[in-house]
Parts: structure tokens; C-alpha cells; sequence
């Protein structure tokens, strides 16, 4: 008798230590994901996400055109954002059933239902001790501000895509369809000068910056595809990172400030949502290392830039040397991204990217 007494306390104290350590984790994913305000990497959200992907990837091998998979792939980063706080109130309230059980709410089937009452505020359980009742009250108001999060937050996330796409969608007018940092140069050369870049620069520099505050502290956002299927974030900023190395390095024209910050901006940005995906790449490159885009594929561009009348630099070689000091800082994160977001076909950048599993940007570094 007694050692029945001992061992039903033992498991009241497991029971409850361990529904209280999953309340807690659950809690902080919740926060973790929406509430705090910088790349706060969390367990729970990370493995969704993943196990979401796979079948979205599974899904994937029947379709046929990248239009197919365009479609299929639109509804991932929402659909599984909708799935989060229904995971977050179950197992909030497994937790609580846990701690249910400890308090005496007897037998298991019991407990789950209480639980299962409070936090979907139904009221058709309840008990007769004091204290279940305050647990009651604390699992039911766990439960509506979980719930509320998800609606406080969706303006939020969709105002941040808002601003991103406004700039993507501008971008074909310059640039076209799929955007061509050339074609972007040229293009603005003959219809405003080549002057008409500082500003443009500036712009690009700032959406760098919402980017990488906004797809950092909320990174779902990253996967939020645009409303056109040939449009895509990852493929514009390597546009705009592209046409501003060129410019730099190929253009013979005064040297600014704002293409040089424009590119730091911007590869700053990709390193740093790299760094929450963890995608490896050298945070300090030689101006001499290896890039994805061959000697052969510059002077094709160059060729061009002169035909259309561009002002180019003389000395050939130096102009590659230069773009390559400058494509050697983003070029690795540029094509990661590419991949983990399933981008459109766009020169330089998605018509080269890796082959990426979903396993490398969900481990965790060791």
C-alpha cells in the first residue's frame, strides 16, 4: 500500500513536471515565432515547416510545368502558418492535461477532455476543487491570446510583403520578364541616363533593409511567393545586386557611393537570412575566388552594354576582376536561396542554383 501511495505521487510529480515543460515550450514557440522582434530560431516552428515542406515536395513530383508548381507551392508558407497555432493549442493543451492529472483529474480521458474544454473556451467540464478551477482560468486565457496572435500578426507579415512586392512588381518595367541586370542598364540608359541610378540605388538600399528585418524576425515571409508566378524576391535582389556590380565595375562613369552601399546592403541582407536558414558560405571571400557565372557569360554582357551605347570601361580584364570582387561576396547565398525557395528561371542567378534538401536549412549548426 504504501509503495503504491509512493509510486502514484512519483508519477503525479512527472505528470505535472512535464505538462508544465510542455506548456513552456509551446509558449516560447509562440513567441519566439511572432512576438519577439529578432531571428530567434525555434525547434518546434523549424520542424513544421520541414515536415510541411517534404510533402509539399512529394506533391511536387507530379507536376509537370514550373506554372504547376508555382501553384502548389503558393499555399506552403500560408497553409502551414494557419497549422501553427492549432500545434501551439494542442500541445498547450496536452500540457495542461498533464498537470490535470497531477491535481486528480482521474482517469486520463478525463483530463483530456477538461483540457480540450478550457482552451477552446467550450465550458462543458469542469470540476468541483478551487485550485482545478484556477488552472481552468489559466489554460483558457493561454488559449485565446495564442489564438490572437496569429490574427494580431497577419497584418503585420502581410503589410511586410506589401512593401517587398511593390518594388519586385516596379522591377519589370526596368529590368523585364525574367529581369536582366543588363537589360536593366541599358534600359535606363536610354530612356533617363545612367544619373538616374543614384537614387535607384538608394531604394534598393532601404527594401534590402525591410527584407532582412522583415524575413529574419519573421521568416516565413521568406517563402510568401509573389502574386505573379514569374515574379520572385530572391530573384529581384540578385537583379538589382547584379546591375549595381556591373555598373560599378563595367560602367565608365563617375564612382558614387550608392551602388557600392546598395551591393553591401545587399549582401548583407542575404547573409543574414542565410544565417537563420543555415546556409553555409564564407562570411570573408577573396576578390579572386570562383564565382557561378563564367568569364564568358561577362563578356556577353559587356558586348552588349557597349552595343547599346554604355559608356564601358576600356581595360576588359580589370572590369571582370572588379565584378567578381563584388558578385564573390553574395554569389553563394544568392543561388541558396534561390533553390530553398523554388524561384523562377532568371539569368545568373535561379538558371544556376544547387540542388538544396530541405535538410540543410533546417539542422542546426553543431
Amino acid at each position: 500500500m504504501e509503495f503504491s501511495t509512493f509510486l502514484d505521487g512519483l508519477l503525479r510529480v512527472v505528470a505535472f513536471g512535464a505538462g508544465l515543460y510542455v506548456i513552456y515550450r509551446t509558449v516560447t514557440s509562440a513567441v519566439y515565432t511572432f512576438v519577439v522582434p529578432r531571428p530567434m530560431p525555434d525547434q518546434l516552428t523549424r520542424i513544421v515547416f520541414v515536415l510541411s515542406r517534404r510533402l509539399f515536395d512529394f506533391r511536387l513530383r507530379w507536376a509537370k510545368t514550373f506554372a504547376e508548381k508555382d501553384r502548389i507551392m503558393a499555399v506552403y508558407a500560408p497553409l502551414t502558418m494557419i497549422s501553427m497555432p492549432i500545434i501551439w493549442l494542442l500541445g498547450v493543451s496536452l500540457g495542461y492535461m498533464g498537470v490535470y492529472w497531477a491535481l486528480g483529474v482521474r482517469p486520463w480521458s478525463a483530463a483530456f477532455f477538461l483540457s480540450e474544454s478550457s482552451i477552446l473556451t467550450l465550458g462543458f467540464a469542469t470540476s468541483e476543487s478551487q485550485l482545478v478551477r484556477l488552472v481552468i482560468f489559466s489554460e483558457t486565457a493561454l488559449g485565446m491570446i495564442l489564438a490572437a496572435l496569429l490574427i494580431s500578426y497577419l497584418p503585420t507579415m502581410y503589410s511586410a510583403f506589401s512593401r517587398r512586392e511593390t518594388l519586385v512588381t516596379l522591377l519589370d518595367v526596368r529590368a523585364g520578364n525574367p529581369p536582366s541586370p543588363v537589360k536593366l542598364l541599358t534600359r535606363t540608359f536610354l530612356i533617363r541616363g545612367l544619373e538616374d541610378l543614384n537614387e535607384y540605388w538608394a531604394l534598393w538600399e532601404v527594401w534590402f533593409a525591410e527584407v532582412e528585418e522583415s524575413h529574419t524576425s519573421l521568416p516565413s515571409l521568406v517563402f510568401y511567393r509573389s502574386p505573379q508566378p514569374e515574379y520572385s524576391w530572391v530573384v529581384a535582389a540578385g537583379t538589382i545586386l547584379d546591375a549595381a556590380a556591373l555598373y560599378h565595375s563595367t560602367i565608365a562613369v563617375p564612382r558614387t557611393h550608392h551602388a557600392q552601399l546598395c551591393i553591401r546592403a545587399g549582401y548583407l541582407s542575404l547573409r543574414r537570412i542565410a544565417d537563420f536558414f543555415r546556409i553555409p558560405y564564407n562570411p570573408s571571400p577573396n576578390p579572386t575566388d570562383p564565382i557561378s557565372i563564367t568569364r564568358a557569360e561577362f563578356d556577353v554582357a559587356y558586348d552588349v552594354l557597349a552595343a547599346e551605347g554604355l559608356p564601358v570601361v576600356a581595360d576588359r580584364d580589370q572590369a571582370w576582376r572588379d565584378f567578381v570582387g563584388w558578385r564573390v561576396n553574395y554569389d553563394t547565398v544568392l543561388l541558396a536561396l534561390c533553390a530553398v525557395t523554388m524561384a523562377p528561371a532568371a539569368i545568373w542567378s535561379s538558371d544556376r542554383a544547387p540542388n538544396i534538401k530541405v535538410s540543410l536549412w533546417v539542422q542546426d549548426k553543431t
